[in-house]
């Protein structure tokens, strides 16, 4: 039975093979079944291109782009995107996996009967290498919580976002000046446009330990994040708060013994600064 294609699933990778299968398998098992995959391998090395190839003969909707040479995450994600044929846009890290079978359906069937909303996401499970659970987390649910906080974090936990491919080019696509937080600039800007919703149930297990943790990226992440919040000021409410918070992130990456201190750090922040946009919880599997 063919489905109209409605949904394009843009899954960059590099050197992943430890982690691809589970994530290509966990598209494949929605029961949603309208979509294509497309895969963006940015000049991988290891096996990951075998293991593609295996499911690209296994099942039609998985199509493949390589990159040669590396062109690195932001432009991999606007080509994707940019050769993406369906109306909507789901994103998958290469070392996520859906954790819902029912994701794309619940996404799709909202955003085909709310028109003014223009990006849907959902929680998140963060697990660690061994895929142990360490925390779960829900972000907040409707548009106004969304944009009074959009500032203070990043709304969306990218892996589990469907958005509106006429708003991806209205706005241009993804911002490719920058390295960090590209997803959170998208959705800045989408907000100027349409409407915001979390589904409050978990879409996406995360793997946390991927990022670069030296100290010189955290505190280029930081900057950069200050820059934003300067740079939509005057789109979204609390800026200030936004800005201090900001800086005091920025200050925090310098402590020694930072990650001891983080529980610590948090509490401040919450007395300071207020619920932080979305509810978390300890994992205990």
């Amino acid at each position: 039975m063919s489905y109209p294609l409605l949904v394009s699933i843009i899954l960059p990778t590099y050197n992943r093979a430890t982690y691809i299968r589970k994530a290509i398998e966990s598209v494949l098992s929605q029961t949603y079944r309208g979509f294509e995959l497309i895969i963006i391998d940015d000049g991988s090395t290891d096996e990951t291109p075998k293991i593609i190839s295996e499911f690209k003969r296994k099942d039609a909707r998985v199509k493949c782009m390589t990159n040669k040479p590396n062109i690195g995450l932001v432009k991999s994600l606007n080509k994707g995107v940019k050769n993406a044929q369906g109306k909507y846009i789901a994103r998958l890290d290469d070392d996520d996996f859906w954790c819902d079978k029912g994701k794309l359906e619940k996404q799709v069937k909202f955003l085909e009967n709310n028109p003014s909303y223009v990006a849907v996401g959902g929680g998140v499970i963060r697990v660690d290498a061994t895929g142990k659970e360490t925390s779960r987390h829900l972000l907040s649910e409707n548009d106004k919580d969304l944009k009074n906080s959009m500032l203070l974090n990043n709304s969306f936990v990218h892996s589990t976002v469907v958005f509106k491919k006429e708003i991806w080019e209205m706005v241009g696509g993804f911002d490719e000046s920058l390295d960090f937080s590209e997803d959170w600039d998208l959705w800045l800007r989408f907000g100027k446009i349409g409407k915001f919703y979390n589904f409050q149930q978990y879409f996406v297990r995360y793997l946390q330990d991927r990022q670069n943790k030296s100290n010189y990226n955290i505190q280029h992440n930081a900057r950069l994040n200050i820059k934003l919040r300067k740079k939509y000021r005057n789109d979204y409410p609390n800026f200030w708060k936004a800005y201090i918070l900001g800086w005091a992130q920025y200050i925090y990456t310098f402590l020694p013994f930072r990650i001891a201190l983080k529980p610590i750090f948090s509490k401040l922040r919450r007395i300071i600064f207020g619920h932080p946009g979305y509810k978390s919880f300890v994992g205990k599997t």
